[in-house]
């Protein structure tokens, strides 16, 4: 088996803080979940993390206008330069400060970066400019008089605009001009959250916290603002000073000077002022505008507030489109689109991202993660999809090729501890702290059946026989086992003997045999189906915390207190080994710990573990940052994954920093966050800002379930961050098959030349090169198929079903790869049969995956396109009965208009008839 497992994705968790990030062909949305980023692809419907991390929790991001390069800055200002096509960090930069927001000029030339009191500019990296620092300060903007908040850019990068929190807007100037430099504009009675100019213009607007919006218009055009080379008499370029300084102005001389410059440059004035508000009538307060976003071509404006409501207004006349509710908790984060259809909502509250078309009113995505850590997984039978229970009470389902959430069940009202599906990947089971096992039907997605205990109970673990009849849960209060049947839903037995709380329970994958741990240093064996009472019982050392079978059912580990993991021999009930993992989990000290992290007496030991596949390594992760990977015979440690380095948790350092201790304890278990980055709650009589008496938490890093896919080729992990998916990365790892000297790729393109099918198909898989095995595969014409798979041995066998299944998930020659699949497993099925190793099931599980999602992406795509089809024909038919009915309209229509002609005709003829009569009577007479 092979170890070259990388990360792959991280699911459960869709956004955390900061600002959301368009890409430029507005088709997917960068969101920042922790310290990574995670791409949305819109159209194809799948997410992406790049294994990107940086220190802290991310607060800013920012994209380039070509889409190639991101700026990434955490909560202390650690800046990190990225590559979104190579996925790697390309510049690190300490900006000393915290940044409340960075943005790239429209050309791409410069980055804005709000810190503090001051904006910093910065020359962009380009293709045409080779330095060795990619970001070189470019000039230091000052004026304010509390921290900024906000920027942004005019349409021809020359000037940008900073709202702060002192009630002020200002506008610079990038370079020199004639005109001004620098202009300070008020209006606001609280801090500004945004501010935006109009397209091609310097007229800008405005918006405060207290839902004010100020229209400023320039008299003058901003084509017609002239750059000079140096800084004109009079003017306050001395304010702007280089990085290399330390010298700040004087506030005094900064006032005057900004007083003089407005009385001489008196180009702006405010043309519109408006004042809006939202109230929220179940608090009885009224709704702070926390985020705003404006799309300049459009000219559309949208607001979001602290109740999680949002208005959709057309600009410059400020009427209102929309407004709509998307959450409870408010709306951090609000971002058009390029094309201005899309809207990007972050609610930091829920962990909520959504994005909304406008025009149509309905969710191009609504995803939500969860908002508390998660507990437990598990993977689906054909590793398709992945279940997920977590301390929120809530069960998740995830695509592991999408990356999205598909079905969320809410019906516990206590933390999940354990989830399990059944063989035939339809239904799903889980248990919870309320006291109920729950059962979900993924056809109908409802929970169609809940068992229940005969005394009140909590349950901490949960297992499934093979069949999926028999469900068995255990307390952590009452130290019993609880028995269930799945067709009856009653309850057949509570096993009874351990003396302490039962740990973790876990059936044999082959018999009806359940194994249970306890902290009454026990491991039982319990025979459901033949005999009341446990078959065996063992001692162990100290507590037992997680127990596991392996695949084939013939032996069993067990993690204890003491950082040991017993492997025990089921037919004898005997120890077969032990695995020592004091020193590979490397637990951190806590900010609350007075003593170091060796001596610390809340020892972090091994809390759960897996088998993979094959059987033959185990998955071992605990209270700490890291998973171990062990292999079992040799019971030795093959590699240790460090899941994350986000220095935002608690308990990731082995050793604090001394200048940070005090009598009284660690200075980092002071409460540093603003009230914006807090949240603002509800203020108790006689508070003004804030609840003075909230308190927060540091999140200890944990890591409480990890899981192998049945394909053998993935595993995952839950964590306080998120669910993180591992897998099998052989693109970058050259791993050649019984590879000789006179093997290369110049071999394989000769014999391939010769017609030789067989042979470069078995050079191609000694060499082990996808691109030479896919171009020899795809060059074999179809009717050799027979032939070729006939003279392959069982070693190439495997190889060639593991080659086709990769390809069957993203090749176009989907009918090609097919019939490779069907000979293969005609002609040599029979052998695969007779060999029950765990890595032809492995194989043969991966392949199924392939097949059934290739066959629901085409289902789906037939489906559609069938709709469509009806609809067209159905639209067409109508569209001739009503063309057919409008002509026989018209016929009649001119019928009935000849009658009535005629009819006029003869009435006309008669009238004239009688007025002669009347006219020629009295001239006889």
């Amino acid at each position: 088996m092979k170890f070259n497992f990388k990360f792959s994705n991280l699911l459960g968790a869709v956004y955390r803080k900061g600002n959301i990030c368009f890409t430029g062909d507005g088709d997917s949305v960068i969101s920042p979940v922790g310290n990574r980023i995670t791409k949305f692809d819109l159209r194809k419907n799948k997410s992406e993390t790049f294994p990107i991390e940086a220190r802290l929790n991310l607060k800013c991001v920012a994209l380039s206008p070509d889409g190639l390069t991101a700026i990434l800055i955490d909560h202390a200002g650690d800046a990190l330069l990225c590559s979104l096509t190579s996925k790697t960090v390309l510049h690190h930069l300490m900006l000393k400060g915290r940044v409340h927001a960075v943005k790239y000029s429209p050309d791409g030339k410069y980055i804005a970066v709000v810190k503090g009191r001051v904006v910093q500019v910065y020359l962009a990296p380009r293709s045409g400019r080779h330095n060795f620092n990619p970001l070189q300060l470019h000039r230091t903007y000052y004026g304010a008089y509390d921290d900024n908040t906000c920027v942004d850019w005019t349409s021809d990068s020359r000037f940008f605009a900073v709202g702060s929190k002192d009630m002020m807007t200002r506008v610079f100037a990038v370079g020199y001009t004639d005109c001004f430099l620098i202009q300070t504009f008020t209006g606001h009675k609280d801090r500004v959250v945004a501010v935006f100019f109009e397209e091609n213009s310097l007229n800008f607007y405005s918006m405060s916290r207290r839902c004010d919006l100020v229209a400023w218009e320039c008299n003058t055009n901003i084509e017609d603002v002239k750059d000079i080379d140096a800084a004109p008499k009079k003017n306050i370029s001395t304010f702007i000073q280089p990085m290399e300084t330390d010298d700040k102005p004087d506030e005094e001389n900064m006032e005057q000077a900004q007083t003089e410059q407005s009385q001489k440059n008196k180009n702006f004035k405010i043309t519109k002022r408006k004042f809006w508000f939202y109230n929220n009538s179940e608090v009885g307060m009224t709704a702070e505008n926390t985020c705003a976003d404006y799309h300049k071509k459009n000219r559309i404006l949208v607001t979001g507030f602290s109740s999680g409501v949002f208005q959709i207004h057309e600009m410059p006349d400020f009427n209102l489109i929309h407004t709509l509710s998307i959450s409870d908790q408010k709306i951090a984060a609000v971002t058009f689109n390029p094309s201005g259809d899309w809207i990007a909502f972050g609610c930091s509250g829920l962990g909520q991202l959504l994005v909304w078309e406008w025009q149509s009113e309905c969710y191009v995505l609504k995803q939500q993660g969860h908002y508390n850590s998660m507990s437990c997984l598990d993977f689906s039978p054909d590793g398709q999809h992945i279940a997920t229970g977590a301390e929120d009470g809530k069960v998740k389902l995830w695509n592991t090729s999408s990356g999205f959430c598909f079905v969320t069940f809410t019906e516990h009202t206590a933390g999940v501890t354990g989830v399990k599906f059944k063989h035939t990947g339809k239904v799903v089971v889980s248990s919870s702290l309320d006291g109920t096992v729950r059962a979900f039907d993924l056809n109908r997605y409802r929970n169609f059946r809940t068992f229940t205990s005969p005394r009140q109970a909590q349950f901490s673990s949960l297992a499934m026989d093979a069949s999926g009849e028999i469900i068995c849960a255990s307390a952590q209060d009452t130290f019993e086992v609880f028995v269930w049947s799945m067709q009856t839903g009653r309850l057949l037995e509570v096993l009874s003997g351990h003396e302490g709380p039962v740990a973790s329970i876990t059936f044999s994958p082959t018999d009806a045999v359940l194994a249970s741990v306890s902290w009454d240093k026990t491991l039982k064996i319990w025979d459901i189906f033949q005999r009341k009472g446990s078959r065996e019982t063992l001692t162990l050392t100290t507590d037992g915390l997680a127990v596991s079978f392996r695949p084939d059912g013939k032996q069993l580990a067990v993690a204890s207190l003491d950082f040991q993991v017993t492997f025990w021999d089921i037919k004898s009930a005997s120890q077969v080994g032990s695995i020592e993992g004091r020193r590979d989990l490397s637990s951190g000290r806590r900010d609350t710990d007075f003593i170091t992290a060796k001596r610390s007496a809340t020892a972090k030991s091994f809390t759960t573990l897996c088998y993979s596949a094959d059987g033959e390594c185990i998955l071992a992760a605990g209270r700490a940052q890291y998973v171990c990977i062990y292999h079992v015979k040799e019971q030795l440690l093959l590699k240790k994954f460090e899941i994350t380095c986000n220095l935002s948790l608690d308990a990731m350092k082995e050793y604090l920093n001394r200048r940070k201790m005090t009598d009284f304890g660690s200075k980092a278990l002071i409460d540093q966050e603003t009230e914006e980055e807090r949240g603002r709650a509800i203020s108790l009589p006689g508070v003004k800002s804030g609840e003075m008496s909230s308190r927060t938490f540091k999140p200890e890093v944990n890591v409480p379930c990890v899981r192998f896919s049945p394909t053998g080729r993935q595993w995952a992990a839950t964590t306080t961050e998120g669910l993180f998916l591992y897998s099998l990365d052989s693109s970058l790892t050259f791993d050649p098959y019984d590879l000789t000297l006179n093997i290369t790729p110049e071999l394989v393109i000769e014999t391939l030349a010769k017609e030789d099918w067989s042979l470069a198909l078995i050079l191609s898989h000694r060499l082990n090169e996808k691109k030479f095995i896919q171009q020899v595969v795809e060059s074999i014409p179809p009717d050799q198929i027979d032939v070729v798979v006939l003279s392959l041995s069982e070693v190439y066998v495997e190889k060639m079903l593991q080659f086709a299944a990769s390809q069957l998930t993203d090749s176009p020659h989907l009918e090609f790869y097919l019939q490779w699949m069907e000979k293969l497993l005609m002609l040599h099925g029979p052998n695969l049969k007779m060999q029950t190793s765990s890595s032809h099931q492995a194989m043969l599980t991966t392949l199924q995956k392939a097949v059934t999602s290739r066959k629901q992406s085409l289902g789906r795509l037939c489906d559609s396109n069938k709709y469509t089809m009806q609809f067209l024909l159905t639209l067409a038919k109508r569209r001739e009965r009503k063309r057919t009915l409008e002509k026989d309209e018209a016929d009649e229509g001119i019928a009935e208009i000849g009658s009535d002609s005629e009819d006029e005709q003869k009435q006309d003829s008669d009238n004239e008839s009688e007025m002669s009569d009347t006219i020629i009577t009295p001239l006889y007479k």
